[in-house]
């Protein structure tokens, strides 16, 4: 059977969007190649071309769709502290969009989708934090924000690395992430 009678279900974007998804979580986002996803999805070597133009294209697309996916987890959750396990979860859910999102340096920053998904992901990220601009100490609600992504962003990035795997000796992650926000959130 040739590469071209392999493809026959009629969604080339999304089968080249999970064969680079596969590809990521196998070799990371630098060792992605447009001719490597064509043989995976079991096309021409030109046809994802006609979908993402380029790597470039293919990886912002994966980033655009990744951000929506985080607005969508991020808007189950009421308040904070489970945003941020959403958050965690979404990283764990969803190693390789995660990866691509936060590589600025892979994607278009003015494609139109992406600005428009991370603008929705960064408004449930804001909308969060709604109960901490009304705290005792008076913080500025925009840094506050800023502390509480660095605290989910910086958990999800050392647990998908494996830098955790030690020290939570097989602790549920998003169990330790919340112990974490009751430490520094209490009585919020």
């Amino acid at each position: 059977m040739t590469s071209q009678r392999a493809y026959h279900h009629g969604d080339l974007r999304r089968a080249v969007l999970t064969a680079a998804l596969d590809a990521i979580r196998d070799s990371g986002p630098a060792a992605l190649s447009l001719r490597d996803l064509a043989r995976r999805a079991g096309v021409s070597h030109a046809a994802p071309a006609h979908h993402f133009k380029d790597r470039t294209g293919l990886l912002t697309a994966i980033a655009a769709e990744g951000f929506d996916l985080l607005a969508g987890a991020l808007a189950e959750a009421p308040e904070l502290r489970e945003r941020g396990v959403r958050y965690v979860r979404f990283c764990r859910e969803h190693p390789a969009h995660f990866q691509v999102m936060f590589t600025p340096e892979l994607l278009r920053a003015d494609d139109p989708a992406l600005r428009a998904a991370r603008d929705r992901a960064r408004e449930q990220l804001r909308s969060g934090i709604g109960d901490l601009e009304t705290s005792e100490r008076g913080e500025d609600a925009r840094l506050a924000g800023i502390a509480a992504w660095s605290l989910a962003h910086g958990f999800a990035t050392l647990l998908l690395a494996h830098n955790l795997d030690e020290p939570l000796e097989g602790q549920d992650p998003e169990g330790v992430f919340r112990g974490l926000t009751g430490l520094l959130f209490q009585g919020r």
